[in-house]
């Protein structure tokens, strides 16, 4: 039977499931290995022993390859030597595309461990038409050229090392993709609404704004929202502001004191101040009428 483990793998930093080729092969969290993946021969980190959690967490991907073996000395210096030929192939490359007065930004290049093949990474607002490029690069190089065209948000997965937090970028360590974020993400998290303060290295939105935010919105669902009138045994009063993670409402009552109120001690929501019953706090269609 043959072990799966998740590996990592890639200039953008691939996550997936690579199986052993034999069932005495054990390998260990950051072990550097060498395997077999669609593209070829290439490097990989070890990054856990894959099991139905794993695969259900990476989209319930096939087996992506094989882990060939332990990286050894000499795969190391050969990966050395193809790092100073990738650097020195990146600033080639540029200087071709500059004489071309190509429109594009050049952001990385691939050497797999075979050496076969070029990869080029680049952003660019428009499209290009490099065909008169890649010719110049195979005809310099004498290998096959890829020119592959990346997002703002993949350049800073290839290019980006911390983040504001410390830590880092979540892009280039464990997210397997980078879901869209909203400014109304920010906004229900009160967060600071600088663009400065909200923006990742990639200079959108960070991502971590989407891990809580479906918390916030169940949370949300089940206060009352704000501008509707409530009855507590305090009184009667209106909704001003949601404190959501303390599932607690700002309600100003009709003596004017402002109370920050449990949502557990609101009896009932009326549609206005002398109106009749309309629902229970958290009910359907309360949710519906209070998204903003």
């Amino acid at each position: 039977m043959h072990l799966r483990y998740v590996v990592r793998f890639g200039t953008l930093r691939n996550v997936a499931e690579f199986s052993t080729r034999g069932s005495d092969e054990v390998y260990c969290r950051g072990n550097q290995v060498i395997v077999r993946s669609p593209r070829g021969i290439e490097w990989g980190e070890v990054l856990c022993e894959a099991s139905d959690r794993t695969k259900s967490y990476l989209g319930g991907r096939d087996v992506a390859g094989k882990i060939q073996r332990l990286m050894t000395a000499d795969d190391q210096r050969q990966r050395e030597e193809i790092w100073k030929q990738e650097q020195a192939a990146f600033l080639k490359a540029r200087e071709i595309i500059s004489e071309q007065k190509l429109a594009m930004q050049l952001v990385d290049v691939e050497q797999l461990l075979g050496g076969e093949r070029l990869t080029f990474y680049y952003t660019s607002e428009a499209r290009i038409d490099f065909r008169d490029l890649l010719k110049a690069m195979a005809q310099h190089f004498q290998l096959r050229v890829e020119m592959r065209s990346i997002s703002i948000r993949e350049e800073a997965k290839v290019l980006a090392d911390y983040g504001d937090c410390g830590k880092p970028v979540c892009c280039n360590t464990h997210l397997t993709e980078m879901p869209p974020v909203s400014m109304k993400m920010a906004k229900l998290q009160k967060a600071s609404l600088d663009p400065n303060k909200l923006s990742g290295r990639c200079g959108r939105l960070k991502c971590c704004l989407r891990y809580e935010y479906d918390t916030y919105e169940e949370y949300r669902h089940e206060l009352p929202g704000v501008g509707k009138f409530v009855v507590t045994k305090e009184g009667k009063g209106k909704v001003l502001a949601q404190e959501i993670l303390a599932k607690k409402v700002l309600i100003g009552y009709e003596d004017n004191r402002r109370v920050l109120v449990d949502a557990n001690d609101i009896v009932t929501v009326v549609s206005a101040p002398g109106g009749a019953r309309q629902e229970s706090a958290g009910s359907d269609n309360d949710r519906d009428e209070s998204r903003p």
